[in-house]
């Protein structure tokens, strides 16, 4: 069966999720980084166009959060109850994930829209970016709802064993917007707004396909509108460990506030500029790190509620090297060619040149992201939640958030915001593999026994 996670070589069942994980998430980038592509490159607004698009960044990473907190906190549980055979169980925990997430988004959008100028001018706006920032908000958080639906479900679409049609949920927003968006930013000379307005149409059919997939009488599991009354009892056990994703991506939205109100004091709005290249760059070569841990993640909760640990080390084996192979070239292709990857954003020679510098710095440490991630990865799927937790605070809040606020005002001015990630990649992806190394994977027992770690 193509949803049997205990059988086979575990570093193809592992791929088997992770390659089509991968190529949906990179047809999700699309989503967001063609119309930075396209903004970048407006004639006379581009580089301002673009620094008010990277002001939105924290909200739609804010967005992204809340759909972590109850998708990969109920993925999980789903995946577990799957391996024991309980499908009552998966479904209840589905549906009680579809409900927090319809109820969540509404509350977003709703703070989002009333208070978006005071938000924005909060995240760094000038007088100079705040219009293309609104122009674009105000119209991107009508898909706030269709964007948590789509990217949570479709969490359990690839849990459930089909990583192809989970593939499809993207695809086909993604291939929409990849056609409107020309349309609308050039066509129509709508800029900005066609931008967001092309993202809004996409997510809202990503949405129904993701939807439609746990409706259909042929579904492997169903949302039953009877689960869906929120239940305690269930979400209080999928909130702990959904708080290590919310974590994750909250704690980015943080990270993005403080470095573009640093980066406006320090460098001025053409710094916030770069830094919003830089976050599209490292979303993509991120990427398929990402999707080999995501990819584990629910093979390794199956097995451990199958009790089969020895499959769950050799696929922590297989993916932390697979993972590093992959970092140190990309870290290579960023060191050498650091202004290419700024020219596919922005013709702003300016930027460019300013932009090269602080590329090569963000990215020296690059490599290191594997140990955080593998971490992270393995605490989650294992449900440890409050490891899991730790390291995604130690690393985001006590480290890269300090040094971020730290070094520009001891000497190293815009710089010192570039600086603060490598140096929060080695020590936090460092302290949480080796967490990981010795209370995880030293104390996993032989098959079948009881885990206690």
């Amino acid at each position: 069966m193509q949803n049997d996670f205990g059988k086979g070589k575990i570093w193809k069942v592992i791929m088997a999720q992770a390659l089509p994980l991968m190529a949906a998430q990179l047809v999700h980038l699309l989503y967001n980084v063609v119309d930075r592509i396209y903004i970048g490159h407006l004639e006379n607004i581009g580089s301002m166009a673009l620094t008010g698009i990277g002001l939105a960044f924290p909200i739609t990473t804010l967005v992204a959060a809340f759909t972590n907190l109850f998708a990969t906190g109920g993925a999980p549980f789903f995946a577990i109850a799957r391996g024991e055979g309980d499908d009552e169980k998966a479904e209840l925990i589905l549906s009680q994930v579809t409900s927090m997430l319809c109820i969540t988004s509404v509350i977003l959008f709703v703070i989002s829209f009333v208070w978006r100028k005071q938000i924005l001018y909060l995240f760094g706006a000038s007088d100079a970016s705040y219009a293309y920032a609104d122009e674009y908000l105000r119209i991107y958080i009508w898909g706030t709802s269709a964007a948590m639906l789509s990217t949570g479900l479709n969490v359990f679409i690839n849990g459930s064993g089909y990583p192809r049609i989970g593939m499809m949920t993207i695809f086909l927003g993604a291939l929409l917007n990849l056609i409107l968006d020309p349309i609308l930013i050039y066509y129509f000379h709508m800029n900005v707004a066609g931008a967001a307005l092309a993202t809004v149409i996409s997510q809202i059919v990503s949405c129904f396909w993701a939807v439609s997939f746990f409706l259909r009488d042929t579904a492997p599991y169903r949302i039953r509108p009877a689960y869906m009354r929120p239940r305690w009892s269930v979400i209080k056990e999928i909130i702990p460990l959904g708080t290590a994703g919310f974590v994750m991506q909250g704690t980015n939205s943080l990270v993005s506030i403080v470095c573009n109100t640093t980066l406006r004091t320090f460098g001025g709005d053409l710094y916030v500029g770069i830094m919003t290249v830089i976050n599209s760059v490292r979303e993509i070569l991120s990427l398929p790190a990402q999707s080999i841990s995501q990819g584990a993640q629910p093979v390794f909760s199956y097995n451990y509620g199958a009790k089969n640990y020895s499959r769950i080390k050799s696929g922590i084996r297989f993916m932390t090297w697979a993972v590093l192979v992959y970092t140190a070239a990309a870290w290579a292709l960023t060191i050498a060619f650091p202004q290419f990857l700024m020219s596919v954003f922005t013709n702003d020679s300016a930027m460019i040149e300013a932009g090269t510098h602080s590329l090569r710095l963000y990215f020296f440490a690059f490599v290191f992201m594997t140990f955080q991630s593998g971490g992270q990865s393995v605490f989650t799927a294992l449900r440890c939640s409050k490891r899991a937790i730790f390291f995604s605070l130690f690393r985001k809040v006590f480290m890269v958030t300090a040094l971020t606020i730290l070094l520009p005002r001891i000497g190293f001015g815009a710089d010192g915001v570039y600086i603060a990630e490598p140096v929060s990649n080695v020590i936090g992806g460092l302290a949480c593999f080796i967490a990981m190394y010795l209370t995880v994977y030293r104390k996993l027992p032989q098959d079948g026994e009881e885990a206690h770690i």
